[in-house]
């Protein structure tokens, strides 16, 4: 390392980080990097989204290093819940999905960051500094997706303005003919979750269950 990277470094000095994802060893060489290279301490780690929340509140972190794809409940519904239980939280979303569907669901449940597996050590280490610091931060990848969506000028008025976001994203693949666990695999929600929405659709759109909501999605034009 030069003498510059050194003092990089020693901007992780004093961090402390929790570890979500369910692969023990690439928990294993995160935490490497980041005490030994970093200089910040790993103060837990989690295999899925029920212990990474209940770890977050207990040990009071700086950072949270979140993956998307884990067993139980999903890296999306777990920042969500962080970004709600402290929002001082810096959450990074640290994952192999690079899809506009992964990206917007992390930004939009808190996340501030998002990097994608396989970057370098030196640039994963200046997301999570940033992130700490109260920064947003994407990959170069990702930056340019969202830039590619904030120059595509304004969209047409949604359907359903009764509808938060997330309900409308769950009605639209509802009406695509999605089951409930495909909609859960492809949002990162639990099942349990997209259940709960489902009722909270049907009862905004005044319809019995989900043929009919199918039939008002796609009249609005949602689906295929």
């Amino acid at each position: 390392m030069t003498d510059g990277e050194d003092d990089e470094v020693g901007d992780t000095q004093g961090l402390r980080v929790v570890l979500v994802d369910d692969h023990p060893m690439l928990r294993r060489g995160l935490r490497s990097l980041l005490e030994e290279v970093g200089g910040a301490t790993v103060v837990g780690e989690a295999g899925d989204g029920e212990t990474a929340i209940a770890l977050a509140l207990e040990l009071e972190p700086d950072v949270v290093v979140m993956d998307l794809a884990m067993p139980g409940m999903p890296g999306i519904e777990a920042a969500r819940r962080l970004a709600d239980a402290r929002p001082d939280l810096g959450v990074l979303v640290l994952t192999m999905s690079d899809d506009d569907a992964s990206v917007f669901a992390a930004l939009r449940a808190g996340a501030r960051g998002y990097v994608l597996k396989g970057q370098a050590g030196a640039e994963f280490l200046d997301a999570v500094r940033a992130v700490a610091r109260g920064d947003a931060v994407y990959g170069p990848g990702v930056a340019g997706r969202i830039r590619g969506f904030l120059l595509a000028g304004p969209a047409e008025a949604a359907p359903f303005p009764e509808l938060t976001p997330r309900e409308r994203e769950i009605l639209d693949l509802l009406a695509d003919g999605c089951p409930n666990a495909e909609i859960a695999r492809r949002l990162y929600l639990s099942p349990k979750t997209v259940k709960n929405h489902l009722t909270n659709v049907f009862a905004k759109l005044q319809v019995a269950d989900r043929a009919q909501a199918v039939v008002r999605a796609r009249q609005a034009g949602l689906g295929t």
